[in-house]
């Protein structure tokens, strides 16, 4: 049994119940050519599940529900056959039946051996265009409507692309290309004071501090504070609520908890679990986030309120009261890295 398999079957599965794809696999202890195996199929099955779910249809004439654990093996070898070269075919078969075995569902194993060594590199016609696209069907009429249909396959396709590994010369942080624009919209001037809510994991804040300012850093929890560079005052709050500030600040960064659809390449697990009326719930509480952030902005101050969402429901709508100076939206497929919106806001 391969290492990497066996680590990349234990994490669809906690990913399946709720987990964190990227997370689980940092937890993960094994050589190095296992993690970067394990992540390979984890987040590729993650990426191609609408795909990899219709191919197990088509190679086993079956529309029946699987057990989780039997769907899972059966993802992980599909993926593996289809799209990696350097994997002995043989080697993706035998692994997949003996996780099933592992899994105790050793009833499964002759249909999953079977299945799988009906599988080819032919091209396959998808049933509808969600499929196509590997998107659950709703995100699609979703996007169609705001952005149109080309648009929307420009933004599924960059999504199935594996995000390149990016260092912020100006911190030394690993950091997406496109999280890097946020903060600049700032103008921070050395000695300001910034107070950057849901700082975690840190990326930004080290910007900030890099500008030389004064930084307090804030999360609602103190273990999410904990990558966040001490050289800020770290504080334990919820955003959400009435701030504690008696002072008021020069910048304020509100990086806000949002569905996350900008950086489904990067977590492509949001996209099948991610609903359409979540929209509503993170639309409500980034709306007191930023009244309670604005209450502590100075007069000629500037505020920016950013997401790594794409829905204008978290964006555009969130700040249309506001009257903001200056907005951007970081579109994948058409801009460099992770999908991000920003308003510049001003008092």
């Amino acid at each position: 049994m391969s290492p990497a398999r066996e680590i990349a079957f234990r994490v669809l599965m906690k990913v399946a119940k709720g987990g964190y794809a990227t997370d689980l696999l940092r937890r993960e202890k094994a050589e190095q050519r296992d993690l970067a195996l394990a992540e390979t199929i984890v987040l590729g099955c993650l990426r191609y599940q609408a795909h990899l779910d219709h191919l197990i249809t088509v190679f086993s004439g079956k529309t029946a529900k699987l057990d989780l654990e039997v769907r899972i093996a059966l993802r992980m070898a599909i993926y593996q056959l289809r799209h990696l070269d350097r994997i002995p075919a043989h080697a993706a078969v035998a692994d997949s039946v003996e996780l099933v075995k592992l899994a105790r569902k050793r009833s499964a194993t002759g249909f999953v051996n079977a299945v799988l060594r009906k599988v080819h590199r032919d091209p396959v016609q998808w049933p509808d265009r969600a499929t196509e696209l590997n998107l659950p069907p709703w995100l699609v009429a979703h996007w169609d409507a705001h952005y149109g249909t080309d648009v929307t396959t420009q933004i599924a396709n960059a999504a199935l692309i594996e995000p390149e590994a990016s260092i912020n010369p100006d911190t030394g942080r690993q950091q997406d290309i496109g999280a890097r624009t946020i903060v600049p919209l700032l103008d921070i001037e050395p000695g300001m004071l910034v107070l950057d809510l849901c700082a975690a994991p840190g990326n930004k804040t080290a910007q900030i501090l890099a500008a030389g300012a004064r930084t307090v850093a804030c999360d609602r929890y103190f273990k999410r504070l904990e990558s966040v560079d001490p050289a800020a005052a770290r504080i334990v709050l919820d955003a959400s609520q009435s701030l504690p500030f008696t002072i008021a600040f020069d910048r304020i960064l509100l990086d806000a908890p949002c569905s996350g659809t900008g950086t489904l390449a990067r977590n492509p697990e949001i996209k099948w679990r991610l609903k359409e009326e979540d929209l509503a719930e993170f639309a409500a509480q980034q709306q007191r986030m930023l009244a309670n952030a604005l209450t502590c902005l100075k007069p000629g101050g500037k505020l920016v309120y950013s997401t790594c969402s794409l829905e204008q429901e978290e964006n555009e709508s969130i700040v249309a009261s506001h009257s903001p100076a200056q907005t951007m939206l970081r579109q994948p497929g058409r801009d460099e890295g992770d999908g991000f919106f920003a308003a510049v806001l001003t008092r």
